[in-house]
């Protein structure tokens, strides 16, 4: 089943997420900026114990991850004006892992503007028991260009209310300690849109192109992010110990 949303591409919500990540925007929607307009809008009593929506998870007990997707920008969001997006599930499968059983989850989003694709995405989300954290080393050495950024409570809180993000792991320090987190969890989301950025102010344009990202383990409580090349059409986030936890790279479609 489809959901359809309709609205505005939000004047405010794009300053608002220029002034998060301290640049500017104008009148067309910087890629993956998309990920603050035309959101879901549950109520309170269709949430979870966890802040997330109810519907669509495989049952209680699971802890639901954002594990990556691709999208492919076909023409830049016009600001101010109106666009629709439809959701839909694409592809379901329970497996078991050393963790217990894992449900993997593909969802499509399609965003149309003036009856014109703009954006196609799809998102892979992951349900998996609590408490069993993937772990990832340190990376190769940071490429160049690079773009830092420093995140803390507020940054996340900030972030959760631009994308109506109500997961709890990002501004309740009790329930992320009980998720097994030893601190509040950087968003997934807000890390790709970190390499969006850096491929934006570095003059690579996403338009024209598939962007395929994966989040390869959690960046935990507040520190200073790096962003950095790992080659042509690539990057690499870096927590503030050194290591890697989301790539990214870009194709033509």
């Amino acid at each position: 089943m489809d959901i359809r949303r309709e609205g505005l591409i939000d004047p405010h919500a794009v300053r608002a997420l220029a002034g998060l990540l301290g640049t500017e925007a104008g009148e067309r929607l910087p890629p993956m900026w998309h990920w603050a307009h035309l959101l879901d809008e549950w109520r309170q009593d269709e949430l979870g114990p966890d802040g997330h929506p109810l519907a669509g998870q495989p049952g209680p007990g699971r802890t639901r991850m954002f594990a990556g997707g691709r999208t492919t920008h076909l023409r830049a969001l016009r600001v101010g004006e109106a666009a629709v997006r439809t959701t839909r599930v694409v592809a379901s499968a329970d497996k078991t892992g050393r963790s217990g059983p894992l449900t993997f989850v593909t969802v499509r989003n399609e965003i149309h503007q003036g009856g014109e694709p703009a954006v196609v995405e799809e998102q892979d989300l992951v349900y998996r028991p609590p408490g069993i954290l993937p772990k990832t080393g340190a990376g190769l050495p940071m490429g160049e260009p690079r773009l830092t950024f420093d995140v803390d409570p507020v940054v996340l809180f900030r972030f959760s209310a631009l994308t109506y993000n109500a997961h709890r792991i990002h501004y309740d320090h009790r329930f992320a300690a009980g998720e097994g987190y030893p601190d509040l969890v950087v968003h997934g989301p807000l890390l790709i849109v970190l390499m969006a950025e850096l491929f934006r102010r570095t003059g690579l344009d996403l338009i024209g192109t598939e962007f395929a990202y994966r989040l390869l383990a959690p960046a935990i409580g507040p520190q200073r992010l790096t962003v950095a090349m790992a080659g042509p059409g690539s990057a690499e986030v870096y927590d503030g110990e050194g290591r890697r936890v989301a790539a990214g790279s870009v194709s033509r479609s």
